[in-house]
């Protein structure tokens, strides 16, 4: 079995977990570190995101004033940082629902025989900030509206926009949120963004590989929390013979594990550990996904033969 068919089997049962879990009695709580939307009903769990809003607006003031409201919180937080800290990025290559729904977008266009959208690396360096003044807006609104400065319909303002709150609730039969809300003019901005912005993401995610992954605040906030996760890309930059099938077979495009000649630490922003560029190096030992020093999968000449010949088996844990 390749480790592309291995992600496959992993991203499919993951959402399945994440989507209709709590059908079956399994709660993951509301500290999960990846697009799982708790607007889907049934779902196992949910995105630390909505939590982290709901805390820092409403919440904040009465968890301070309260000894176990605050160390709820904290609890929650403490849940997402471990998480993290276990898996680091896998939750966005390889469990990510939404994720998964790009990964099926992109498998639609290549059988339709639609060429991939390129953007020029320079340009997708200026959108990487999009997803940081997300997770900055996350921050500031929400204390905004508990100062009554802001209508109370701007506490949870991502979820207000997220293309998942629309499009993971259709996989439990929910379309409601595909409609236009006429409550008040703040919620009908809202749902006209929020239609706007998944007609544009749906687009982009067809034409361009992981197309919503580039602007995801949650893929921002887990590379903060990069210097306690202990699973890594890693390069042995003297192997390297600078081919670049990795910048190539990367879903996001990303140059840098191609252009570092120096450092053994290519995991970037972007990166969502998805180990493509692993599989396509044919340099041996050249990239490796570790979890601290423990290589799981290294790249070798004889496997990228094999993915291009559709022959050899994987080494994983060699």
């Amino acid at each position: 079995m390749t480790v592309r068919n291995l992600r496959g089997i992993v991203q499919h049962a993951g959402f399945i977990v994440m989507m209709y879990g709590g059908r079956f009695g399994l709660h993951l709580g509301s500290a999960v570190p990846c697009f799982a939307c708790p607007f889907v009903p049934g779902c196992g769990g949910f995105c630390y995101l909505m939590g982290l809003q709901g805390y820092i607006g409403f919440g904040m003031g009465a968890a301070v004033a309260s000894g176990m409201g605050l160390v709820t919180a904290l609890g929650w937080f403490a849940v997402f940082a471990a998480s993290v800290a276990l898996l680091g990025k896998l939750w966005c290559g390889w469990i990510c629902p939404f994720g998964l729904i790009q990964d099926w977008l992109s498998a639609l266009r290549r059988h339709l025989g639609v060429r991939e959208r390129s953007i020029p690396y320079p340009v997708m360096r200026r959108l990487a900030w999009v997803k940081y003044v997300l997770l900055a807006g996350i921050a500031i609104i929400p204390p905004l509206v508990t100062a009554g400065i802001l209508h109370e319909d701007f506490y949870l303002p991502f979820c207000g926009i997220c293309p998942g709150k629309s499009l993971l609730p259709l996989f439990a039969g929910e379309t409601r949120y595909l409609a236009l809300n006429y409550d008040n003019l703040v919620t009908l901005g809202f749902s006209v963004a929020l239609i706007a912005i998944t007609g544009a993401m749906l687009v982009g995610m067809f034409l361009k590989d992981r197309f919503f992954c580039i602007f995801c605040p949650l893929l921002a906030f887990i590379h903060m929390l990069k210097p306690v996760t202990a699973l890594r890309l890693a390069k042995t930059p003297d192997t390297c013979v600078g081919c670049g099938n990795c910048r190539r077979a990367c879903p996001m495009e990303i140059e840098a594990v191609y252009r570092e000649r120096a450092s053994s630490d290519v995991q970037s922003d972007e990166c969502l550990d998805c180990a493509a560029c692993v599989e396509a190096c044919p340099s041996d030992f050249a990239l490796a996904l570790k979890f601290l020093k423990v290589k799981l999968f290294r790249s070798s000449r004889n496997y990228a033969a094999g993915i291009g010949g559709n022959s050899k088996k994987n080494e994983l844990s060699r």
